[in-house]
């Protein structure tokens, strides 16, 4: 199958490798040109449970290169969504698909701009990458994905069943689900639980647990998306915050991904997660104080890098 992939960071690169080795025709597509450049020339170097494998992969600064692809995957920052959108666009064959893999909310939505919504692919990864520098990645830890249609039909639900055996075949274990929004909410909750409170502080996930007052703010921050979910008819686990901290413990040595962000002075996806729980508890006449302010708090100290 060919694949486009928009946005090789971590984890596009990470897929991109394993959809390789899968013996697919994979493009990795990105504006990083050292990254593009360590990739067609030395291969995608990654680390994984003390061993470095070397994959070879293609690259390009120029989505013209890679020509009309089957499957297109949107692997950028929540704030590149839209341009990533419009490139998938160009990209994708007359009966191809987009998959969006991305942390945060309104994703989908954005994408649904450019693309017919029976074609869009949503879903959560438990993978976890870190970008080492240009064409060096750490496989930080594997896990499940799940993806569905974003626009419930019976040709999307289809799709996703089709795409579901295509990469678990190709190492990616995945499943597809009917209600893919409260698999998107379930890894939102969690994001909401972690990413701001690392980010804010310079700790690691699992040492949130660490003091009763940021386990209590963390709670908290959960409990107003829960409120927010439950307000739009999305069902949510009702031990959203013990599997916050459950997460927090099994990736206790991680950074989360704003938190790497702000390390590295990078525009942080603030507001697809805390700030979309923000926007939409206004729209709803609900208070969410918590995230209103590891909203305003990210978002001026990314102002000040």
């Amino acid at each position: 199958m060919k694949i486009a992939v928009v946005g090789a960071g971590a984890m596009g690169s990470l897929f991109g490798a394993l959809l390789t080795e899968a013996e697919n025709n994979v493009w990795l597509f990105d504006v990083w040109p050292e990254h593009v450049h360590a990739l067609n020339s030395c291969g995608l170097s990654v680390e994984h449970e003390g061993k470095t494998r070397v994959v070879r992969v293609k690259a390009t600064t120029e989505p013209k290169e890679i020509g009309q692809a089957e499957l297109v995957i949107i692997f950028v920052k929540s704030t590149q969504t839209t341009s990533a959108s419009a490139t998938a666009r160009d990209l994708l064959g007359p009966d191809g698909s987009v998959m969006t893999l991305q942390n945060g909310m309104g994703n989908a939505n954005i994408i649904a701009e450019f693309i017919e919504a029976n074609r869009i692919l949503a879903g959560t990864t438990s993978h976890g990458a870190t970008m080492l520098g240009p064409g060096r990645i750490r496989h930080a830890g594997a896990g499940p994905t799940t993806i569905g249609v974003w626009t419930k039909s019976k040709e999307g639900a289809d799709r996703a069943r089709q795409f579901a055996d295509f990469f678990t075949k190709a190492g990616i274990q995945t499943e597809a689900v009917e209600d893919v929004h409260s698999v998107v909410w379930h890894k939102l909750l969690i994001n909401v639980g972690i990413n701001a409170i690392t980010a804010l502080t310079g700790i690691k996930n699992g040492q949130i647990l660490d003091l009763e007052i940021t386990r209590e703010l963390s709670r908290t921050a959960v409990e107003e998306a829960m409120n927010v979910a439950r307000a739009q008819n999305v069902k949510v686990r009702e031990n959203a915050v013990d599997h916050v901290f459950k997460v927090a413990e099994a990736t206790t040595v991680n950074r989360s991904s704003m938190g790497q962000d702000v390390d590295n002075k990078r525009q942080t996806e603030i507001a697809a997660i805390n700030g979309f729980i923000v926007r939409e508890a206004k729209k709803l006449g609900l208070e969410a104080p918590v995230n209103q302010t590891l909203t305003a708090l990210v978002e001026t100290l990314q102002f000040h890098y």
